[in-house]
C-alpha cells in the first residue's frame, strides 16, 4: 500500500496539501516501508484557481490510500476522499514521517480499525449480534 505525506523537509508532515511543493511517497505493508519517491510541483503554481492546484497532486498520488496533510480545506478533502483516498491530518507540523510510519505498521501488524480496512480494500470482520434465532414477532 502506498502513503502520501505533505511536507517541506521530508521528515516531518508539515505542509497543507493544497499549498505543498513536496509530497513524499512510501509503500508499506506487513514486513517494513521503504521510500518510494518524492514528487514535486511547480513552486510558482501560486494560482488562484483552486483546480490548477489540486489536480496534479490528485493525480500523482492516485496510487495512494492514505495522504497524510498538515492542513486541508474541506472541498479539497472531499475531492481526496471522492479520488478514494483517504486523508488524514497530522497532530501537529513536529510529527515525523518516520513515526507515522512505524505506528501505521503496528497498526497493520495488529487489529486494523475499519477505515483502515476500508482504504485497504478488506472488507471489515462482521459480527454476529444473536446467537440463536429470531423469532418473527406479529403485530
Amino acid at each position: 500500500m502506498k502513503i502520501a505525506f505533505t511536507t517541506k523537509d521530508s521528515v516531518h508532515v508539515n505542509e497543507h496539501f493544497g499549498w505543498a511543493k513536496l509530497i513524499d511517497v512510501y509503500t508499506i505493508d506487513q514486513d517494513g516501508y521503504r521510500f518510494d519517491r518524492q514528487l514535486t510541483f511547480d513552486p510558482d503554481m501560486d494560482s488562484d484557481d483552486h483546480n490548477d492546484r489540486l489536480i496534479p497532486k490528485l493525480e500523482a498520488i492516485a496510487d495512494c490510500k492514505i495522504v497524510y496533510v498538515a492542513a486541508v480545506g474541506a472541498g479539497a478533502a472531499a475531492r481526496i476522499i471522492n479520488s478514494g483516498i483517504t486523508p488524514i491530518k497530522a497532530d501537529s507540523e513536529d510529527e515525523k514521517i518516520e513515526d507515522l510510519l512505524v505506528k501505521l505498521l503496528k497498526t497493520l501488524n495488529g487489529n486494523p480499525p475499519p477505515w483502515l480496512r476500508k482504504a485497504l480494500g478488506q472488507d471489515a470482520p462482521t459480527y454476529d449480534v444473536f446467537e440463536e434465532e429470531e423469532e418473527e414477532v406479529v403485530l
